[in-house]
């Protein structure tokens, strides 16, 4: 199975045209976050989404930790999937599920150690799919994606292996690495932000550079919705 690419950051709708171009069945769509790159304003969001042909997936990524906030977000919004990328207890997902039929669920988990394996396995009966990435909750200014560090590979695939549902592999991904990402981990899909961009625009070069160098490259002419069918019932 191909590896599905998400092009994060997307900040107009000439970058989300031109990253499926390429090949992604995903964008990434960053509204008000602690810190990080790539953020823009929901009614730019929404215009995106919007432009958006079916079957590629619309990711709104949200710092909101309140069922309701994100609820709300998502409908100003439009997007098919939220990103959740603040770590949320399990009684958030029913509220967010019962007011959103049909939109996906991707929870975010910043892999730092143990314990984070162990927040994996408990969020995963919650949502869609997961997505890894290598922030910092901890952090005096919450890193919540968009630093451009890889974490411990190691402790990504032992998510993998636990898990019944898609991964999505983020953080410090480069043309340099990515084969060897997803030979260790073997994610469902990876996700990119800092690697193909130049001076805070998608650079059509490194974009480029980046897909060939992925195993089993996405099918410019094949998309696939990113998550199956078969998880939203």
């Amino acid at each position: 199975m191909r590896t599905k690419v998400k092009i994060c950051c997307i900040k107009s709708i000439e970058e989300a045209h031109a990253a499926i171009e390429f090949g992604a069945s995903a964008l990434g769509l960053v509204s008000t976050m602690p810190s990080g790159p790539g953020i823009v304003d929901e009614a730019v969001i929404a215009q995106i989404a919007r432009s958006v042909p079916p079957p590629i997936a619309t990711f709104l990524l949200t710092s909101a930790v309140d069922s309701e906030e994100i609820v709300a977000q998502q409908r100003r919004c439009g997007t098919n999937t939220l990103q959740l990328c603040d770590h949320l207890p399990p009684s958030t997902y029913p509220t967010i599920r019962n007011a959103l039929p049909g939109i996906k669920l991707v929870q975010v988990v910043h892999v730092e150690d143990m314990e984070s394996v162990d927040y994996a396995v408990s969020a995963a009966e919650h949502v869609d799919a997961l997505l890894l990435d290598s922030g910092r909750l901890s952090a005096p200014i919450k890193e919540l994606g968009g630093t451009g560090r890889t974490h411990d590979w190691g402790l990504s695939r032992k998510i993998r292996d636990a898990i019944k549902i898609p991964l999505f592999l983020a953080g410090g991904l480069t043309e340099e690495n990515v084969a060897e990402a997803i030979r260790l981990v073997e994610p469902f899909g990876i996700d990119l932000c800092s690697s193909v961009r130049t001076a805070d625009s998608l650079d059509f070069e490194k974009l480029g550079a980046f897909f060939a160098a992925i195993p089993n490259a996405p099918n410019k002419a094949a998309h696939t919705n990113p998550l199956p069918e078969s998880r939203f019932k």
